[in-house]
């Protein structure tokens, strides 16, 4: 009966520490199935701790869950704020005086003249002859055998038109052409100096960076083997804007007439001269729109997808009870409700998106009718009218301050939403955090001591057993 006894203290030894079986999560028929000759491996410790801690997370599964939950909404916002982002840029874009809406083209009648024009140029056409072009001086030296032919002792002065004088010495240090064009190039004095290599040998070439009659120059040598021989002369471009006359240092003229800069590349035919038109450029306009169009679409398919039941899942979008965002989809369709005040009554006046072709279609989605914009492109001014106002008040920005209460990156209904959701992600993260280290690994350090104990305890049953069966047997013989 010692042996037993024994045998039993071993087994309460090994549950010593915890307030019951249940409680410590150690399976005692186990350890009895084990005490009474079953066959049994022992207790993986690691394992039977995991086992008993799984219950005991079960706070933390909850927690985990609900960030989970929190993570796909803040990732369904930031998409959807992500494609309001496009939408903002696009109003932008219409309400930028500068921008497409104000974009002009330049069309020519005949070559010699092209023009560009910058946005908001006055619409019209402009009567351009070109007498003669802006042209740079140059000179040219007698040739030499090569580039490395040595030169003798002498003084080139380059004269600018200005009277400024630059001289530079031969003979000492610079000794070839090569050097001569090397050190003008150095100077710095806006003629550009070259070696120019033909049948006959090699000749200095100098050229003004420049062109007008203000680059021009000339050029002396105190040598009279070297010879400079004048090429071309620098001169101003002569030509006649609207009957104007005009004189340009260059072949690009700007400022003759505000917004439009002439690109000079020939001499007009006498009494013939260039017609220049500048126009909306409908091109630009009509892509601007597009990409209203697309990127307004793209936005409301993100807030649309929420709200649609999905067979797969069962369920609607993580953001359906969403009230900012059922907010948002009312707002992104009464795009179409907008009436201009400012055109009201006007003739051609361009009053609401559909005048432009942009319908609603029945889930809200724009279309684009490309042959009604073209239509209204007509009267290009007042498409810009529409969108930007009287001043700056317009649909563009009307349709802005729409978007800017969900999606501004300080105040937006969106933006806080975001910063809340994330407030609640990372508070459930510091539960979860503080529960491991508090709770969880204080019952660890006990669970692991505690199915360590039973583990020694099985280790010894064997030998406890035998020896009780040892004694049992012996009592019995005694007995017999």
């Amino acid at each position: 009966m010692s042996s037993v006894s024994s045998l039993n203290s071993l087994l309460s030894s090994a549950l010593t520490g915890s307030a019951s079986t249940s409680d410590s999560g150690i399976d005692l028929s186990s350890l009895l199935q084990a005490a009474t000759g079953a066959t049994s491996a022992g207790i993986d410790v690691t394992s039977a701790v995991d086992a008993a801690l799984y219950a005991d997370r079960a706070p933390e599964r909850q927690w985990q869950a609900e960030q989970s939950t929190i993570s796909s909404q803040i990732t369904a916002l930031t998409t959807i704020q992500t494609a309001l982002s496009s939408v903002s840029n696009d109003l932008d874009s219409l309400n930028d005086l500068s921008g497409p809406l104000a974009a002009c083209t330049v069309s020519s009648s005949a070559s010699g003249v092209s023009g560009t024009a910058t946005a908001g140029a006055a619409i019209g056409s402009h009567i351009v002859s070109v007498q003669s072009l802006a042209s740079s001086a140059s000179w040219y030296s007698p040739s030499l055998p090569s580039s490395s032919s040595s030169l003798g002792s002498s003084t080139l002065t380059i004269t600018a038109a200005d009277g400024t004088q630059t001289s530079f010495n031969t003979g000492s240090g610079v000794n070839t052409l090569s050097d001569l064009a090397s050190a003008i190039n150095a100077a710095g004095i806006g003629v550009n100096a070259s070696i120019v290599n033909d049948a006959s040998g090699s000749r200095l070439a100098l050229v003004s960076s420049t062109t007008g009659s203000a680059a021009d120059f000339t050029v002396s040598s105190s040598d009279p083997t070297f010879t400079m021989t004048r090429a071309s002369t620098a001169a101003n471009a002569s030509l006649t804007v609207d009957g104007i006359p005009i004189s340009s240092a260059t072949n690009t003229v700007t400022g003759a007439v505000t917004g439009l800069t002439l690109n000079l590349t020939g001499v007009t035919q006498a009494n013939n001269p260039v017609t220049l038109t500048v126009g909306a450029d409908t091109t630009q306009i009509s892509q601007a729109l597009s990409s209203f169009v697309s990127d307004y679409n793209s936005a409301l398919s993100q807030v649309n997808s929420q709200f649609t039941y999905s067979t797969s899942s069962g369920s609607q979008g993580v953001l359906s009870a969403d009230s900012t965002i059922r907010s948002l989809q009312s707002a992104l369709e009464g795009v179409v409700a907008y009436n201009s005040p400012s055109t009201s009554g006007s003739t051609g006046a361009i009053q609401s998106l559909s005048d432009l072709g942009i319908t609603m279609n029945d889930d809200g989605s724009l279309s684009l009718d490309t042959s009604k914009l073209t239509n209204a492109l007509a009267n290009p001014a007042a498409v810009q009218n529409f969108f930007q106002g009287s001043a700056l008040n317009g649909f563009a920005q009307q349709f802005s301050s729409v978007v800017s209460q969900f999606n501004d990156p300080a105040t937006g209904a969106i933006t806080r939403e975001v910063q809340n959701l994330n407030q609640q992600y990372s508070d459930l993260q510091s539960q979860v955090n503080d529960y491991e280290s508090g709770y969880i690994a204080s019952q660890q350090t006990v669970l692991t001591a505690m199915y360590s104990k039973a583990e020694i305890a099985l280790q010894q049953l064997p030998a406890e057993m035998q020896q009780i069966q040892s004694e049992l047997g012996n009592n019995n013989s005694g007995n017999g």
